[in-house]
């Protein structure tokens, strides 16, 4: 029974997880245990393990009389989260282009030809990118370094609306990650660095300039 209870668990916290990434779930909504347990069809005991966990995260907070609520991400925290994926991924790049494969360099370029071939569904394209960032935090073969990149990963769903709906957007996405592959190709570590780096600055400047940052 225990194993069943948090099998049950854990299907409830990884379709909330999905429900985020996917935007079913935005900063801000009020996730109540009936709704949810409705929406996702799970009964309430798991959807609130699976709440509690999510709490633990950091992902939602508990307010008086409104209950559990996905966290929105001030200004501060939106500036320092994307310092740290800036420093993170940018080490994870240069990493990479030592360490990786190639079939994991081919394996994020499919992935970017997704994420254009996806511009006309923006979640589908958001859902996509975050699987290219983690593609190249993986190619760097550091535990550590996977490590805290996963603990970013829950800031990442705070980030509310995907940017993902601007044409304009994706094209610069797609090509600054072109940028990065073409430097962890040719093994260059520096490059691939400053690509990872410059990636990131333009995705917080975006995030900033937006109105649904």
């Amino acid at each position: 029974m225990p194993e069943t209870s948090r099998s049950s668990g854990e299907t409830a916290y990884d379709a909330l997880i999905m429900a985020l990434r996917n935007g079913a779930f935005v900063p801000g909504d009020r996730l109540r245990e009936e709704d949810v347990a409705a929406r996702l069809s799970l009964s309430r005991t798991p959807v609130r393990e699976a709440l509690r966990r999510l709490e633990s995260d950091g992902i939602i907070e508990h307010r008086p009389r409104i209950g559990a609520v996905i966290r929105v991400l001030a200004h501060t925290e939106l500036v320092e989260l994307y310092e740290m994926r800036t420093v993170l991924e940018a080490t994870a790049a240069e990493m990479a282009a030592q360490h990786g494969a190639t079939a994991e360099f081919d394996a994020l370029e499919a992935m970017n030809d997704r994420i254009e071939s996806a511009r006309d569904d923006p979640a589908t394209g958001a859902a996509i990118n975050q699987d290219f960032h983690r593609g190249l935090c993986l190619a760097a073969r550091n535990r550590f370094l996977v490590e805290s990149a996963r603990a970013l990963n829950n800031a990442l769903l705070l980030l509310g609306p995907s940017t993902y709906s601007d044409p304009a957007r994706i094209d610069v996405v797609v090509q600054q990650h072109r940028d990065i592959i073409t430097a962890l190709r040719a093994r260059d570590g520096a490059a691939a660095a400053m690509a990872a780096r410059q990636h990131l600055e333009t995705s917080l400047r975006h995030r900033l300039g937006s109105a649904s940052a």
